[in-house]
C-alpha cells in the first residue's frame, strides 16, 4: 500500500520505517509543527507525579529539566517508552486517550497525592484536569511546546493524491485529520478521496475528517497504534 503519515516529523519518520519493513510505500505529510516553548514555566517543587500525553510533551519536558525522579503516568505505550528513553525509571502506561490516563490517576494515586503536572502542548484533546478535578485531584498544566497546524499541503502530497497513487491516509488526532480535509478542500482536491481510506485512532479522528468522502473509514477497536496499524 502507498499511505500518507500525518505525525509530526520525528513521530512520522520512526513509524515510516515500520510500514516500510511491512512492504508499504510512505510519504510523510506532517500536519503540526512542534516547537518547544523557550523558558517556559515549569514548577515540580510541590509535585506528586507527571501526566504525559505525547511523545512530544516527553522531549520537550526533557529539555525543560533535568529532573527524572517522579513517577510518570502515560497516555499509551509510545508516550511510556519516550518517557523511559528520555530517563525516567517510574513509568505506566494507560490505554491510549485521556478518558484511560484518567483511570489509570485514579487506579495508581489517591487524589490527596498531591499537585499532579500535566506537560501538554499550546492544543489539548480532552479536559484531563476537568475530569480528574471533580473527583478532588489537582492537576497543574504546563505548557511546554507548541502545535501549529500547517497551512498547505505539500507538491508531493498534492500530486500523488491527484494521480491516484494513495491507498490511505494515517491520523492519529483529530486535529490533523481536521487539517488535513480543511486543506484538501481548499485545493479542490476532496473529491480525491473517492479512492482512498482514512485509517484512523479513534471515533474522534473519524469524525474530523468526515467532510471528505472517503473510499472507508478505518478505525482502530483502541486508541493504540498497534491497532491502528493491524487495519493496514
Amino acid at each position: 500500500m502507498h499511505l500518507i503519515v500525518t505525525r509530526p516529523r520525528s513521530e512520522s519518520e520512526t513509524l515510516a520505517e515500520q510500514l516500510r519493513s511491512r512492504g508499504h510505500q510512505v510519504l510523510i505529510e506532517p500536519m503540526l509543527t512542534i516547537q518547544a516553548i523557550k523558558d517556559a514555566d515549569l514548577d515540580l517543587a510541590d509535585a506528586a507525579a507527571l501526566l504525559l500525553t505525547s511523545a512530544n510533551g516527553v522531549r520537550a519536558l526533557a529539555q525543560t529539566t533535568a529532573r527524572r525522579d517522579l513517577p510518570v503516568l502515560a497516555v499509551g505505550a509510545a508516550t511510556a517508552v519516550a518517557a523511559q528513553e528520555a530517563g525516567f525509571a517510574d513509568v505506566a502506561a494507560a490505554g491510549g486517550d485521556v478518558v484511560a490516563l484518567a483511570a489509570l490517576v485514579r487506579q495508581r494515586l489517591r487524589p490527596d497525592v498531591g499537585v499532579l503536572v500535566h506537560v501538554a502542548g499550546s492544543a489539548v484533546a480532552g479536559d484531563l484536569a476537568g475530569d480528574l478535578g471533580r473527583d478532588g485531584y489537582q492537576v497543574r498544566r504546563s505548557v511546554l511546546y507548541g502545535a501549529e497546524t500547517i497551512t498547505q499541503l505539500s507538491a508531493p502530497c498534492r500530486a500523488a493524491l491527484a494521480a491516484g497513487e494513495i491507498d490511505g491516509v494515517l491520523f492519529f488526532s483529530p486535529r490533523s485529520a481536521a487539517t488535513f480535509v480543511k486543506l484538501l478542500l481548499c485545493d479542490g482536491l476532496g473529491e480525491l478521496c473517492r479512492d482512498v481510506d482514512l485509517y484512523g485512532l479513534s471515533a474522534a479522528v473519524g469524525e474530523a475528517g468526515a467532510k471528505v468522502p472517503w473510499r472507508r473509514q478505518n478505525i482502530a477497536i483502541m486508541p493504540r497504534q498497534d491497532e491502528l496499524l493491524a487495519l493496514l
